[in-house]
């Protein structure tokens, strides 16, 4: 979805009138049940500025602090009193499980030494590792003894150890991941 312009602050109305876009600018945590749903996948979960369609295909304006990070089930609160939910997107992904708890260990660790956004999770088939599909990386992870299986679900990687902005010497920018609020 591409970067919201200043002049693109009004959306028609079907009447014919014009009337404002539904701003998005702040996370909301209060009791009230959501009347509306955006469903986003990560990559658009992570920015901070968006131009999106609500569930209902009305055009919305994200403008939340730089650096949000959105989960599936949180609720944002319109400029107008509404309450929306964020729904995790289902997206295309990889998920790797291990023959033990050491190999999959090793893979949570080859893939946190690349800084790839990894959802860590267990079933009653056993532990698994998800991240979005990228052929280099489902090679690694067989090459790695991993089972790997291709998937399409709503994707909420871990949030890192560095959850408050990680940086690396000299490079002056943190992994992404890293400047996720906790899960």
């Amino acid at each position: 979805m591409p970067a919201m312009a200043e002049s693109d602050s009004v959306i028609p109305a079907t009447s014919g009138a014009v009337r404002p876009m539904l701003l998005l600018e702040a996370l909301y945590d209060g009791p009230a049940a959501a009347s509306e749903r955006l469903e986003l996948d990560f990559s658009y979960r992570t920015k901070s500025r968006l131009r999106a369609k609500l569930a209902s295909g009305e055009e919305v304006g994200l403008f939340l602090p730089r650096g949000t990070i959105l989960r599936g089930g949180q609720k944002l609160a319109g400029g107008d009193g509404r309450i929306v939910e964020v729904v995790a997107a289902p997206e295309d992904l990889v998920e790797a499980r291990c023959a033990n708890p050491s190999a999959l260990a090793r893979a949570a660790y080859h893939l946190g030494n690349r800084h790839v956004a990894v959802e860590v999770g267990a079933d009653a088939a056993g532990d698994w590792l998800r991240i979005q599909a990228d052929h280099v990386l489902e090679g690694m992870l067989v090459g790695l003894g991993a089972t790997v299986t291709a998937l399409r679900a709503p994707f909420e990687p871990e949030a890192g150890a560095y959850a408050h902005g990680h940086q690396h010497p000299g490079d002056g920018s943190g992994a992404r991941i890293h400047m996720m609020g906790g899960r």
